[in-house]
């Protein structure tokens, strides 16, 4: 007898396609079977072990986070309900160009300081005994006693830690040895089961690669059937310029592409994703393989330290910090920041009234939380930048913020687009994250399709579930399918939404009772169980 068969469930299965009442049949791991109309058909109905009324509920296949910041999160959290309890069965992670393989031990010990603002620094809770992208995967494999991970999770190769680690901290082109180096690492780490490589490049090492030196990064992967996922050089001033740049480097390079969290920010870019969306109209008409994601937020999220001009950051943390600590340099940084528009802060002068400190490295800054810049500033008496250079040095460059830059109108035509997908970029660090770590993809179900209608369920559905898995190449995971993987989302259509806001980020969605990753409960009658069924997803070996 099969596990488990839930029934009277409305389908919607991730294609894009009308739903559709069925019973489904869960053994195995898999979807072994679907039955239409089951009820109303008056035909024998399957039997399990278990069965579960559905009525009411939307049966989907599992969430997938394009863009999630859970390198460390998941090997210190088991229960990691910030995602599990939204329906996420799967998130990529290495993104924005940083991350923690490949590495040697000194530049193991410069990413972790670099991104302590993203995933803390994990000491204590943490081996880091792995250098290599394959012994980063085997270990989110053994995750917890051997058990597994809360969730699955596909790797990007970060290209600033591979500069990193070939190149070091400094702005200039790589030597045709160096470049080298950065080929195998990244074919290394493609044939060990990453499934694309990532940039960051408005964050230091990376932002110092040159289109040559990322376009021979990207003919690798290419040839090992992945795609290139950039943080490009701007959302602000410079964003369609950008947007040109990756699309041209990656068709030089035959190589797929996936723009990450593709917003339009700041005042410069108000009204104008059209824009952007007839850039990549024309681009896809003409051949070319792209998608997208988006978080359905206007706030932007990242680190303090990141808004800083890139060649601030040569030389990496230390270097940072004696340059903020030097009275002329720091005010060379603060012109350029306030001035002219840092290349860190997407060319923008920046407007501190709209940084809002969202967490601290060190407890005793937390009374920085919560409140923009200016407003500290204003309370103590002192300019901004007195402010906020105190603050990057005395949290040792460990600060995150919310950046308030975006705009509705931007965010909903984009979430439109035919090749649109759902990513979180949920930073999990700091005591005021983004609600988006804890919300997206209710967000999403609620506001986005309840209430607004600016997509109908099965078009968000197949957002968040049936186009991300295409661009993964998962065949078995993505719609609801006989012999597809058993990872699936129960929700109520009628009450499904984030719990999460800016006041109270870390809530708990509402209207998601049940969540499966291969055929077992991870969340079930709305609470977390024990089980711990998430596991690597690599891309498949050999080349193309």
């Amino acid at each position: 007898m099969e596990d488990l068969v839930i029934r009277d469930a409305e389908v919607v299965d991730g294609s894009g396609a009308p739903s559709y009442r069925a019973d489904a049949v869960v053994d195995g791991g898999r979807i072994v079977a679907i039955v239409k109309e089951a009820a109303a058909a008056g035909c024998q109905r399957p039997t399990a072990r278990r069965q579960l009324d559905a009525e009411g509920l939307v049966l989907s296949p599992g969430f997938i986070d394009m863009h999630a910041h859970s390198d460390l999160a998941l090997l210190r959290d088991p229960d990691h309900s910030a995602k599990a309890a939204q329906g996420v069965t799967l998130e990529v992670i290495g993104q924005d160009g940083l991350s923690y393989a490949p590495v040697d031990d000194r530049t193991l010990a410069e990413v972790r300081r670099a991104i302590t603002g993203w995933n803390g620094y994990g000491e204590g809770d943490i081996d880091f005994a792995w250098r290599s992208v394959g012994e980063y995967l085997d270990r989110l494999d053994h995750g917890f006693d051997g058990r597994g991970i809360a969730v699955n999770a596909a790797y990007l190769i970060p290209q600033g830690t591979v500069r990193m680690l070939a190149v070091g901290w400094e702005d200039r082109a790589a030597t045709p040895e160096e470049l080298n180096r950065m080929r195998q690492l990244v074919a290394q780490g493609m044939a060990q089961g990453a499934v694309g490589m990532s940039s960051g490049l408005t964050y230091t090492p990376g932002m110092y690669a040159d289109d040559a030196e990322l376009t021979e990064l990207c003919r690798v992967v290419a040839e090992y059937g992945g795609y290139y996922c950039p943080h490009h050089r701007s959302y602000g001033a410079g964003a369609l310029a950008a947007y040109r740049e990756m699309i041209a480097l990656t068709r030089e390079a035959g190589c797929a592409l996936h723009l990450a969290h593709a917003t339009m920010n700041f005042g410069v870019n108000e009204g104008r994703a059209p824009e952007l969306l007839s850039l990549l109209d024309a681009a896809l008409d003409a051949g070319a393989d792209i998608t997208l994601d988006t978080y359905p937020y206007t706030p932007g999220c990242t680190t303090l330290v990141a808004m800083l001009p890139s060649w601030a950051g040569e030389g990496g943390p230390e270097a940072v910090l004696a340059r903020l600590r030097d009275e002329a340099t720091a005010e060379r940084i603060r012109h350029v920041m306030e001035v002219a528009g840092a290349d860190g802060c997407h060319g923008v002068p920046i407007d501190w009234d709209t940084i809002e400190i969202s967490g601290v490295a060190d407890p005793a800054l937390a009374g920085h939380v919560g409140r923009t810049v200016a407003r500290t500033a204003a309370e103590r008496g002192e300019e901004p930048w007195a402010t906020a250079r105190r603050l990057l040095i005395d949290d040792r460059l460990g600060s995150t913020i919310l950046q308030h830059v975006g705009h509705e109108d931007n965010v909903r035509r984009i979430m439109r687009h035919r090749v649109h997908t759902g990513g979180s970029d949920g930073i999990l660090q700091g005591d005021k994250p983004h609600p988006r770590a804890y919300g997206t993809f209710p967000h999403y179900l609620g506001r986005y399709v309840r209430e607004s209608g600016v997509l109908s369920l099965e078009e968000c559905v197949a957002h968040l579930t049936g186009r991300p898995a295409a661009r993964l190449r998962l065949p078995d995971r993505g719609l609801v399918r006989e012999g597809h993987r058993a990872d699936l989302v129960l929700f109520d259509p009628a009450t499904v939404a984030a719990g999460s806001t800016f006041d109270a980020p870390r809530t708990l969605p509402t209207g998601i009772p049940y969540v499966l990753i291969d055929g077992r409960f991870v969340i079930e009658e709305g609470r977390r169980t024990d089980v711990l069924a998430g596991r690597t997803v690599r891309r498949t070996p050999g080349r193309r």
